[in-house]
């Protein structure tokens, strides 16, 4: 598990002062990748339109180019404004296989400073059950210190 007081004072470091919101997707995602062996795939789904993810900043192997909020894990964070902790993906109804190695998932919904939701963050991993309710409270209060300030 990561030394998430630690990720958090790295990220509070690396993005001090910054506001370009793809930047600091690129560097929140950067950080959290490499913070544990657990994260196969991490990154970002921007809300680029009604009802419309489009990938953004992420480490690993490819993912999908879109994703609207009626579908998958992705979406569901979306449209509900809840995290989604999903340790069997094959067991999620209407989950999108971006990766087949994929089979456990934790996505949170992104709000800015004005309350809107941006993106969700999205880290999926290939182990069954990968994520905590310690991983999902630590990652939203990372999230909310980097967008909401």
């Amino acid at each position: 598990m990561p030394d998430y007081a630690e990720l958090a004072t790295t990220l509070q470091s690396l993005t001090e002062g910054e506001d370009d919101v793809v930047a600091l997707m690129a560097t929140v995602t950067c950080e959290v990748h490499h913070s544990d062996a657990r994260f196969d795939w991490t990154g970002f789904y921007r809300v680029t339109g009604p009802e419309m993810l489009k990938i953004g900043p992420y480490q690993g192997g490819h993912g999908c180019l879109h994703i609207p909020f009626s579908r998958g894990v992705c979406g569901a964070a979306a449209r509900t404004g809840k995290v989604q902790r999903v340790a069997d993906v094959d067991a999620f109804p209407g989950h999108i296989a971006c990766a087949s190695s994929t089979r456990s998932e934790l996505v949170l919904p992104v709000w800015n400073t004005a309350g809107d939701l941006i993106a969700v963050f999205d880290i999926d991993s290939d182990q069954p059950d990968a994520f905590t309710t310690d991983d999902a409270d630590n990652l939203a209060r990372i999230l909310a210190d980097v967008f909401s300030r």
